[in-house]
């Protein structure tokens, strides 16, 4: 293979797709909206207290009504006197959002007969557990008084365990770093989603250009002046480098994006320890190790801790790797689909000789979706050795912290298995790609794949 011939073709593939105008929009738009995304949910959770609502109760056991005590955004009116059927049929006269029904004592179980919240329209479920929560309180302890021990209800306290679990990830110096399995979770279903994504979307757009050009008879003229082996890996590193360049592209606009929008909204989220709180829930931390988060931290802001903890995460490793498993496992199937657009004429005829390279694509996103559950589970393990899951499966694995032998051995299996393919690969393009007139399959694939 001619090395100058090929990097010709590197560089007509890279700069045809570098300046159309669907690489522009595209290199524009993305960041946008990953940054409006990003944003509204920054804006979402600061406007996310739910409205009020009033609960007409009609409490027939009467030890419930005592336990539902008003807050912020659910306001209870006690309605015991009416019968519930009037209730519901006057919910919009009594000013009531829905009906909360408590059945009679059961004195043999130490409990209501029934329970039921009745509304024209579903509660939401933080409103109904906290509901829930209340009602069950409400029998707990007339459970308790009902054995009649003084202090008994005290001493039940005193018995329950409150200790708060601390996690910590020791550096090679000995450093303690106080972790949380939320962050890392979230970053791991990120990774594995977007390296998914990334494969799935530019090897596909290796097929294309090369279905484009058969189709067009262009490849006709081309193999005339190169050999099909150097026009299929110059479409595929030129098309890897349009992808790398799109990728940084959408980090730099992405972060400069999120950084202006963050310099406006920061502040009051910084101020608000309630928007804070809820932002840690939502990005998976418990509430419980705030305080731990805050103490290390020597700030009094609960989201100041969070990007703290976010801050302490290995970016420069995460992103080395993040590229090399793309790099590799891009080329891996890119040279894979390349050989599949080689054999037919038009998209419709790849349906049945892609499936079987979209199954296990699919299967590395569906592991990768457990990985960050089980980081070190036998099928988060070997779907990360496995080169064909390896990519996406072991970059969901890497925020939770990989030993250097897996990491070599998964890498060089990929590196490994995806020269054997190209080969393979080569050698079928040489040949489907200039056969006209007939539809391939798998064992025209084979036959091509022999012959010397």
């Amino acid at each position: 293979m001619n090395l100058k011939t090929t990097g010709i073709i590197i560089g007509r593939e890279y700069l045809n797709r570098v300046k159309k105008k669907s690489f522009l929009w595209t290199t524009l738009l993305v960041p946008i909206l990953v940054a409006g995304l990003t944003v509204g949910v920054m804006v979402a959770v600061m406007s996310s207290k739910e409205k009020t609502k009033t609960i007409a109760v009609v409490d027939a056991s009467g030890i419930v009504l005592p336990y539902l005590e008003d807050g912020e955004t659910i306001h209870y009116k006690d309605c015991s006197d009416m019968p519930l059927d009037s209730v519901k049929n006057a919910l919009s006269t009594l000013g009531c959002d829905g009906v909360l029904s408590v059945g009679a004592l059961d004195a043999e179980n130490k409990t209501v007969s029934s329970a039921g919240l009745y509304s024209p329209k579903p509660f939401g479920m933080e409103l109904t557990e906290n509901i829930g929560h209340r009602i069950d309180k409400a029998v707990e302890d007339y459970r308790v008084a009902s054995y009649g021990i003084d202090g008994l209800d005290q001493i039940l306290k005193d018995v329950k365990s409150d200790v708060k679990l601390r996690s910590y990830t020791l550096g090679e110096d000995g450093e303690e770093k106080l972790s949380e399995a939320g962050v890392y979770s979230i970053l791991s279903m990120v990774l594995g989603i977007f390296l998914f994504i990334f494969i799935t979307m530019f090897g596909s757009m290796v097929m294309s250009a090369v279905i484009e050009e058969k189709s067009s008879r262009v490849v006709e003229v081309l193999v005339s002046s190169v050999k099909a082996t150097e026009l299929m890996f110059g479409k595929i590193i030129g098309i890897a480098l349009v992808a790398l360049t799109q990728f940084l592209l959408w980090i730099l606009l992405s972060g400069l994006i999120i950084g202006v929008a963050g310099s406006f909204l920061g502040t009051e989220l910084l101020k608000d320890g309630a928007v804070a709180t809820q932002s840690v829930s939502t990005m998976g931390v418990h509430p419980d190790n705030l305080e731990a988060l805050t103490a290390q931290a020597g700030d009094e802001s609960e989201m100041a801790v969070v990007l703290s903890t976010v801050r302490n995460l290995p970016y420069g490793r995460i992103l080395g790797l993040f590229l090399i498993y793309f790099i590799f496992g891009y080329l891996l199937y890119a040279s894979l689909f390349a050989a599949i657009g080689s054999a037919v004429e038009n998209e419709a005829d790849t349906q049945q000789l892609q499936l079987p390279l979209t199954i296990p694509l699919m299967l590395g996103y569906i592991i990768a979706l457990y990985a960050f559950r089980a980081p070190d589970s036998p099928i988060a393990f070997w779907g990360s050795i496995i080169p064909f899951t390896s990519p996406i499966v072991m970059i969901s694995r890497l925020p939770f912290g990989v030993p250097g032998w897996e990491l070599g051995l998964s890498i060089g299996l990929l590196i490994l298995t995806f020269i054997g393919l190209a080969w393979a690969s080569a050698k079928i393009y040489n040949v489907g790609i200039l056969m006209f007139g007939k539809k391939s399959t798998w064992g025209d694939l084979w036959r091509w794949l022999k012959m010397k």
